[in-house]
């Protein structure tokens, strides 16, 4: 008797430490895109720039998109698309456009990969959340857009 108590006691103390653990986790919420989107925007409305932003939770799902007016339409999907990037491989899309500069072709092969800056990784605490990415004039004026949003949060 006096094993069970100390086994259900012992489950019951792992259960409640395993949700404590799970509930401190950061979210990426719609405040917080909302909050990105709105900065990067601001960034490419001082220099007239027409983009199209899209910030992804950390499976690589869309919680906001916004596409200025102007922008091409084909944008909307790459700037989504440099977001999943920078959260499936964790890392800048610019760091593949730097390798497929350098002669690295084979990353051209990757499924999922965006070779164009402009998609970068949110990170808290050292988990990546999320992603923002931005496409609609060139790759570095992108990355530009995409950090200023970054920078808001």
């Amino acid at each position: 008797m006096i094993r069970l108590s100390f086994l259900l006691f012992l489950f019951i103390f792992l259960t409640n430490n395993t949700f404590a653990q799970m509930s401190q986790m950061k979210v990426l919420e719609l405040s917080d895109a909302e909050r990105i989107v709105n900065a990067a925007q601001e960034r490419a409305n001082q220099d007239n720039w027409t983009v199209a932003i899209a910030v992804v939770d950390a499976g690589g799902h869309l919680i906001l998109l916004k596409k200025l007016d102007g922008t091409q339409i084909r944008s909307v999907q790459i700037a989504t698309e440099k977001a999943q990037t920078a959260v499936y491989y964790k890392r800048p899309t610019k760091v593949f456009q730097d390798r497929v500069a350098e002669g690295n072709t084979g990353i051209l092969g990757l499924p999922d990969a965006i070779p164009f800056e402009g998609g970068i990784p949110i990170e808290v605490d050292g988990k990546i959340i999320g992603a923002i990415g931005v496409s609609g004039v060139t790759a570095q004026q992108d990355g530009i857009v995409a950090q200023a949003g970054l920078d808001a949060l």
